[in-house]
């Protein structure tokens, strides 16, 4: 798999012959808006029908999802993201710890991904593909200092759409994007 950071410099042009797609392209644009369209506000018979990869009891530690979410006191908050992109790490009952990587800029992602890259479980990038990681473990190690800020509960009540998960060969488009 490619380094992000490499990939933010070389300004490769061949993502139709690699299957990747360049960060702030038309291209990642309509990936990113027919992902969002997928889990907007719709009728859960009409996901459950169209989409497998949607689904919302089955949220597993170390895959990528993004999803729709509705803050509790987004009233009082000075940001929150609306379409979360997660990697989530326990379940707690109400809610679910998870790290957002929306809330870093793009160079700061790129760092953390090189970085979570080195914790997969497997070299294929498809559906088996995992970050093999825990708070705890990415807390104590300073090379993952970027994941901080990241971190988020979230409560299940408030969460508006079913889950998409987001294939491991996907995760760079997937970054880049919001």
């Amino acid at each position: 798999m490619a380094v992000f950071t490499s990939l933010l410099t070389q300004g490769r042009t061949d993502h139709k012959s690699t299957g990747m797609l360049r960060p702030n392209t038309t291209d990642t644009r309509d990936w990113f808006r027919e992902k969002a369209r997928e889990i907007r506000n719709v009728k859960v018979e009409t996901l459950i029908n169209s989409n497998p990869k949607l689904n919302r009891v089955q949220v597993k530690p170390g895959f990528m999802y993004l999803f729709n979410y509705d803050p509790k006191h987004k009233e009082t908050l000075p940001y929150y993201d609306r379409f979360p992109l997660i990697f989530p790490f326990e379940d707690q009952g109400d809610s679910f710890l998870a790290m957002n990587l929306h809330y870093l800029p793009h160079m700061y992602r790129a760092r953390l991904m090189d970085n979570l890259y080195n914790l997969v479980n497997n070299s294929k990038f498809d559906e088996t593909t995992k970050i093999r990681a825990s708070y705890q473990m990415l807390n104590a190690a300073a090379r993952y200092k970027y994941f901080k800020p990241c971190i988020k509960r979230y409560l299940h009540s408030h969460v508006r759409s079913k889950f998409l998960l987001i294939p491991a060969n996907e995760w760079d488009v997937a970054l880049f994007l919001h």
